[in-house]
């Protein structure tokens, strides 16, 4: 998904990764899923995580969002705002994920804000909040993710992002 290449991130994250040999921006998608469902982060930082979906191609038999999608997009945005938080040492594993629904979208593009509501050491948790084009609330979700160490079997499926 090319359009990742146009997220934001803090510039002590980006010479961090590059200290390691990681193209951070190259690496960094919303997944297989998330590029699946049209999800496109814009910004990404462990203090606040910003990306939109679109409701066409992501709905339930009566035309709405569907609640799953709207997990998909909360869960992809507070994973990534831990996997921040954590740093290269350690990997982010969405632990507990609640979504509230509050209104049904038919049309148009969702945007959802993470914000933290813990960091600690070992687990993150963020509140998730994803708006329609009215800036109307849609759905409320909060996901907590565990922080553990990487290891040198996650190291080796980091993907080479060199040459990307």
């Amino acid at each position: 998904m090319g359009e990742q290449q146009h997220v934001k991130f803090p510039q002590e994250v980006l010479d961090e990764y590059a200290a390691l040999g990681v193209d951070l921006p190259a690496l960094f998608s919303a997944g297989h899923l998330g590029n699946r469902m049209g999800v496109q982060i814009l910004e990404a930082s462990a203090e606040r995580v910003v990306g939109t979906m679109p409701v066409e191609g992501n709905t339930q038999p009566y035309g709405l969002l569907h609640g799953g999608a709207s997990a998909v997009l909360a869960e992809t945005l507070g994973s990534i705002g831990s996997m921040l938080h954590g740093g290269v040492s350690k990997i982010a594993v969405g632990v507990d994920l609640n979504c509230t629904h509050h209104r049904g979208v038919r049309s148009g593009l969702v945007t959802g804000v993470a914000t933290p509501v813990h960091r600690g050491r070992s687990t993150a948790t963020y509140e998730i909040v994803i708006t329609d084009e009215q800036e109307k609330r849609v759905c409320t979700a909060r996901l907590t993710c565990l922080l553990r160490e990487v290891t040198a079997k996650d190291a080796s499926s980091i993907p080479d992002t060199s040459n990307a």
